[in-house]
């Protein structure tokens, strides 16, 4: 790493991260914002309510499986299996090895569809008590979540497809897939609603539609790449094995951040009704960022953090490490200041119309300020987990990933009492922060010196540029007319949002941040070619 913020560079590796962070944020930017549309036509159609509670409580259940088994571990385990593959072996093993790992996965993910949809009322149960105590909308979740369930098997596929085309630095395509899958949703509300019973199950057959759709809109880039494959049932094939033990310690290693929403959904439910609903609508502002910038940075540091590690070169994965917080920080720090002081417009100009009203955007903004307090911490914890995948110690992250799960129980218990729904948000974030600590003691532990230095000195400069955006906001919500039409509303959010990012990049400019000059430099683009390519 430089000495001297002066003699700052992009090297070969970080040019590799910032060129998959173009086009998987770019991807995800378009996902997040088709996923908005989703859930203001939702909050128009449903409000928040008993049944949009129903919904959410069916909907997380496949959702959280979907992490679980498909697109987090399976997409960790899968990537380096398949790189060895196209490194050493011929071109008929690598195809062998993706028929035998599609026939798994097809086994596998059946029969977990055929037990949820067999054991639904005992998850409603166990995941939402208050709500399956209610004859009503317990019997509505058992329902929708029945229903849902086969969107595990369509999800699944996509991640594998997912899996072998960033493997090959391919990511636009398959980051693309939940746009298709909010596009489902948002076709089928206005098409079925009006024809099913209850209306509610219009989103439910919606989820499925954009399942489909997201295995569909990869099938071009795995033809033009040579892995469009039929499954073979050969479960002796070795990389069955290796992608197993790799598999299972990721899902631990997912489920041990599964469990925190287990745990906000279950206490949530204890709470008035709508409480899980403002829980989610308040997580899907604060997944706008995370998502766009945080989580793509993750997904795109694993590969070359896996290749340096490979390499055994441990200066390499640090430096990845260190480069790729740095940019989670510069980017999340203003985000996470602009959703605080902006909460309640964002909310108001996002949800508050039909059964959406004033009640329902203040409480969901009370969420999202409690949420977007552990934005950095959501960010760097995901990328710092990144490293004990790249390692092959997956089973670190686990441990650690559960001591962050009782920290957030714990501060949950605490804080519900006094906050209600808005302390279950803070104690995600409280729960975050203390994963993120304490993946970073044990990485320095593991791997020497992270640029600890250089991180707060990243940390505080970018804090010193955020004091512009932060006054401006706040001006802004201070001056806001009290009488005010939709259009006004969005008029003065977009000026309060594109001002803030504006007095930030120029003080951003001011300072010489660096970071702000290695995002300029992200390349554009992304490899061509296929198998043996």
């Amino acid at each position: 790493m430089p000495e001297r913020w002066d003699d700052f560079k992009v090297s070969s590796t970080e040019r590799q991260v910032v060129r998959a962070l173009g086009s998987i944020g770019g991807a995800t930017l378009v996902s997040r914002v088709v996923g908005f549309v989703r859930d203001i036509v939702v909050a128009l159609v449903f409000g928040a309510g008993p049944v949009t509670d129903a919904f959410f409580v069916a909907f997380r259940i496949p959702n959280i499986l979907r992490r679980l088994l498909a697109e987090g571990a399976l997409s960790t385990a899968m990537i380096p299996v398949f790189s060895e593959y196209l490194v050493t072996r011929s071109r008929p093993e690598v195809l062998r090895m993706l028929r035998a790992v599609l026939a798994l996965a097809l086994v596998a993910l059946g029969v977990a569809v055929l037990l949820g949809i067999a054991t639904a009322p005992w998850i409603v149960k166990v995941i939402a008590p208050g709500i399956a105590d209610d004859p009503a909308r317990g019997g509505l979740a058992v329902l929708l979540t029945r229903v849902m369930f086969p969107y595990v098997v369509l999800v699944g596929l996509a991640a594998l497809a997912a899996g072998a085309l960033n493997a090959q630095g391919r990511f636009f395509v398959s980051a693309l897939g939940p746009a298709v899958q909010n596009v489902g949703m948002i076709v089928a509300i206005p098409l079925l609603a009006s024809r099913v019973d209850p209306p509610i199950l219009s989103l439910a057959i919606g989820v499925l539609l954009g399942g489909v759709g997201q295995v569909l809109v990869q099938l071009p880039s795995l033809h033009r790449c040579g892995l469009l494959v039929l499954p073979a049932s050969e479960f002796r094939h070795p990389a069955l094995a290796r992608l197993v033990r790799l598999l299972l310690p990721a899902v631990f290693g997912l489920a041990a951040v599964q469990v925190m929403v287990f745990v906000n959904t279950l206490l949530a439910s204890l709470l008035r009704p709508g409480s899980i609903s403002y829980l989610y609508y308040a997580d899907r502002v604060m997944e706008f960022p995370l998502g766009v910038f945080g989580i793509a940075l993750a997904s795109a540091s694993l590969p070359v953090m896996a290749r340096q590690a490979a390499a055994s070169e441990t200066r390499g994965v640090t430096d990845t490490l260190n480069f790729s917080l740095r940019l989670a920080v510069y980017v999340s720090l203003p985000a996470m200041a602009g959703l605080v002081v902006l909460r309640t417009p964002i909310i108001r100009v996002l949800f508050e119309r039909g059964k959406f009203g004033p009640a329902e955007t203040a409480a969901t903004a009370d969420a999202l300020a409690w949420y977007a307090i552990g934005l950095v911490a959501f960010a760097g914890s995901r990328i710092a987990a990144q490293v004990f995948y790249a390692l092959g110690e997956a089973g670190t992250a686990v441990r650690l990933g559960i001591v962050a799960v009782g920290a957030n129980v714990l501060a949950a218990l605490v804080m519900m009492a006094p906050l209600g729904h808005a302390g279950l948000a803070g104690a995600s974030s409280v729960g975050a922060y203390v994963n993120l600590v304490a993946l970073l003691w044990v990485a320095r532990r593991r791997l020497g010196p992270l640029g600890g230095r250089m991180l707060v000195v990243s940390a505080a400069r970018t804090l010193a540029a955020s004091a512009p955006l932060i006054a401006w906001c706040a001006l802004v919500v201070t001056v806001w007319p009290a009488s005010r039409p939709l259009l006004v509303d969005v008029v003065w959010l977009v000026g309060a949002i594109v001002g803030g990012v504006g007095l930030f990049w120029g003080a951003s400019v001011l300072l010489d941040l660096p970071e702000r000059a290695a995002l300029l430099r992200m390349p554009r683009g992304e490899p061509r070619g296929g198998v043996g390519a």
